[in-house]
């Protein structure tokens, strides 16, 4: 029973500390398939890193050993529960910041244990492969775009722990190549925002930045390259005046639209041939989704090519609990649970074979 109300499925808590926000939620996976979030909190920590301009591992694993414990007792206040009332407990194992996975991944072990409950380690990507299910209640198979801070990739999902990934960065994250530009330009932390709204005030035509790989046909990205251009433009027209400034963000984020919007027809043509006769849908994940000029690029791409786009609220798009607790979820109904002694990873490939491999059939 959740405030008051009875509950006809699976109750998830799931705590995501991958990177720099420490995240609690409660999630219920109704029998009918359909998701149900009943408390989501977030404790971003952008003060803490600001002053870096870029997060740093030691500082976030710190703050999450100072909040955590207060995270989850408030997402459980929300939904008027307690340990009792649980089917499971799922955090992120990986990948992310060691410290900060080590930190959500033992405490979601304690709270397991204690409770008597199954403990479910999530793959971080996996959560953000599967929030669309848990908003849009969609089938298999789907497309999926992930682009933040620390990936960039597309990733054919088939089904729970069933990824094929078709094409990622060979360098910098699209959401890393963001942040290091809007470093290189003095414009603060987190750089994705910043850039954007310097962008709208720039010449997007001043500037001809390179646009990598962008003649193969392989669906990888390079941003590096893209980067350096940047930087040794900004260094040719310096000393910068704002007008400088807003023309290279502006340039910059138009090629970054050119690069996806020429990705994604590429990987909606393979997934219409793979899979004909299959509804097309173009799932996008990450923070880098709350580009206004990138998200309007993609529906275009996706009208383009008869598929449906779907973008989970901003909130679900980055880091946060409930992706975690539904993707627990997910599992805990296939009856995919983990020992205590699973160990958190700072790299897992969300296609790796052992994401079939190392769940216990319960």
């Amino acid at each position: 029973m959740i405030n008051g109300t009875t509950i006809v499925g699976t109750t998830i808590l799931g705590i995501e500390t991958s990177c720099d926000e420490t995240a609690a939620s409660i999630v219920v996976r109704h029998q009918d398939g359909r998701g149900q979030i009943i408390s989501n909190v977030v404790r971003t920590q952008l003060d803490e890193h600001k002053a870096f301009g870029g997060v740093v591992p030691e500082i976030a694993a710190r703050s999450h050993v100072q909040w955590l414990d207060h995270i989850v007792a408030q997402a459980l206040e929300e939904a008027n529960i307690g340990y009792a009332d649980l089917d499971g407990v799922a955090a992120t194992a990986g990948p992310g910041l060691i410290g900060g996975v080590l930190v959500g991944l033992t405490t979601a072990k304690a709270i397991a244990k204690a409770a008597g409950k199954p403990l479910i380690a999530v793959n971080h990507l996996e959560g953000h492969a599967l929030t669309a299910r848990l908003t849009d209640n969609i089938a298999f198979p789907f497309l999926l775009l992930l682009v933040s801070g620390g990936h960039s990739q597309f990733v054919l999902v088939r089904g729970v722990g069933d990824y094929e990934r078709w094409g990622t960065t060979i360098d910098d994250a699209l959401g890393e190549a963001f942040d290091k530009v809007a470093k290189m330009l003095n414009l603060g932390f987190p750089g994705g925002p910043k850039v954007e709204e310097w962008a709208l005030k720039g010449d997007a035509t001043r500037f001809k930045f390179p646009r990598p790989l962008l003649r193969e046909k392989r669906l990888d990205f390079s941003f590096s390259g893209l980067k350096t251009a940047v930087r040794l433009a900004a260094e040719a027209a310096a000393p910068l005046s704002d007008q400088d400034v807003a023309d290279i963000c502006a340039s910059f984020q138009a090629t970054i639209v050119a690069v996806l919007e020429k990705r994604c027809d590429q990987a909606l043509e393979r997934f219409a041939t793979e899979l004909p006769n299959t509804p097309i849908r173009l799932v996008v994940a990450g923070g880098v989704a709350a580009n206004k000029q990138i998200g309007a690029a993609l529906q275009h791409v996706a009208e383009n090519n008869d598929a449906e786009l779907i973008v989970p609220p901003l909130n679900l798009c980055t880091d946060n609990g409930a992706m975690i607790a539904w993707a627990g979820a997910e599992r805990l109904v296939l009856g995919q649970v983990n020992s205590s002694n699973f160990a958190a990873r700072p790299r897992w490939p969300l296609d790796s074979e052992d994401m079939k491999m190392d769940y216990i059939h319960d």
